[in-house]
């Protein structure tokens, strides 16, 4: 009985506490820690299209805890994080979204730390960039790392 409460609360906190990415595609994964119990600590890659700039794709690796709590899905994943976004075909100019917006998110631990990508808009060099970012910090500001993919010129 107290073993269903308890899966039920961890249940409904992952999914009130998460956002769902959007359009996530898992590429792979990388073991670098041998674990005796439960799965390796990894590096983990990512795909996220982006809904609203077709053909813009943004490649995230992170590192995933392994051992029985990351298998279980109670550890908490480090704040390492790295971001190389794409153009996979042409990429027009978003005329009509702001100049910032989250556009991913992705639970690092049962309660609190996300991974999170922001868009933001170039509008002077008519480019597009990605912002990755913990949103726990860490001695007062959150690891990140960026990206930018540039539009396609359109004919005068």
């Amino acid at each position: 009985m107290i073993k269903t409460r308890i899966g039920a609360v961890l249940l409904a906190a992952g999914l009130l506490g998460a956002t769902p990415a959007l359009a996530q595609t898992k590429v792979g994964s990388v073991d670098t820690t041998f674990r005796l119990l439960g799965a390796n600590d990894r590096v983990v890659i990512d795909r996220y299209d982006d809904p609203d700039v077709p053909n813009a794709s943004c490649y995230v690796s992170h590192a995933a805890t392994g051992g029985v709590s990351g298998s279980l899905g109670l550890a908490e994943d480090p704040s390492r994080f790295s971001i190389a976004c794409r153009a996979t075909g042409p990429v027009a100019w978003p005329e009509k979204l702001p100049d910032k917006q989250r556009v991913f998110s992705q639970a690092l631990s049962v309660f609190f730390k996300h991974l999170e990508v922001y868009r933001l808009l170039d509008r002077e060099k008519k480019v597009v960039l990605y912002l990755v970012i913990s949103s726990r910090l860490k001695e007062g500001s959150p690891f990140n790392s960026i990206s930018a993919v540039a539009t396609t010129p359109t004919a005068p």
